[in-house]
């Protein structure tokens, strides 16, 4: 099963893409993936429900969220209202410790995203505050990194042991599945790809040409 595990719709403050526009584009242009992941910044949306869009599309569409720690932008997958109250999902300033602990006692799991970019990404705070604990996994291809960017996230995941996914981080609707992750099993649930990602069988892909 092959997931965008990076997509941003309108509720996120810098989307243009409406879910059921990414449904749209994804089987008019026949994207090969199953079904993406929406990680909305700085919140968790607890509110959509994207299962009659799911059904009518044939595609698996789950929610997690991205926040901001000082280390950079993480996404977290497995979000549940009780994981929402341990910090302020809004924060800019939150301490990256404190999101993994978290998301250990909730079961949820934190991946630094586009850690190879500059100001936003993980490798960009590593000479200041050396490298962080609790990380396993971190997003070694991201439709939006220009130049080097995932180079450096492959790099640095080489170098620590780190295993890479694959997102999109599409905020508009022609980049859906430009990057994705590869799993060996059906998911169909954010429970269930809390424990796809909890193992290591996936395999991070991308479908860029540049």
């Amino acid at each position: 099963m092959i997931l965008d595990l990076h997509a941003h719709s309108i509720k996120s403050d810098d989307g243009r893409a409406k879910v059921q526009n990414y449904c749209q584009w994804i089987r008019a242009r026949e994207i090969p993936v199953d079904g993406f992941v929406l990680t909305e910044h700085r919140q968790f949306d607890l509110e959509s429900d994207y299962s009659a869009l799911a059904e009518e599309f044939g595609l698996c569409i789950l929610k997690g969220s991205e926040v901001e720690t000082e280390y950079g932008h993480v996404l977290v997958f497995g979000v549940t209202k009780a994981l929402t109250e341990e910090f302020d999902f809004s924060d800019i300033h939150l301490p990256l410790a404190r999101v993994i602990e978290a998301c250990a006692k909730h079961n949820a799991v934190p991946v630094p995203c586009h850690p190879g970019r500059r100001r936003v990404g993980m490798t960009a705070h590593i000479e200041e505050y050396g490298i962080p604990e609790g990380v396993r996994i971190v997003e070694i291809y991201n439709g939006g990194s220009r130049g080097d960017e995932d180079a450096i996230a492959q790099t640095m995941a080489t170098e620590q042991s780190y295993l890479g996914i694959g997102g999109s981080d599409a905020h508009i609707v022609s980049h859906i599945g430009r990057c994705a992750t590869r799993f060996p099993a059906p998911i169909a649930s954010e429970g269930e790809l809390v424990e796809a990602l909890q193992g290591d069988q996936f395999e991070a892909i991308t479908y860029r040409e540049d």
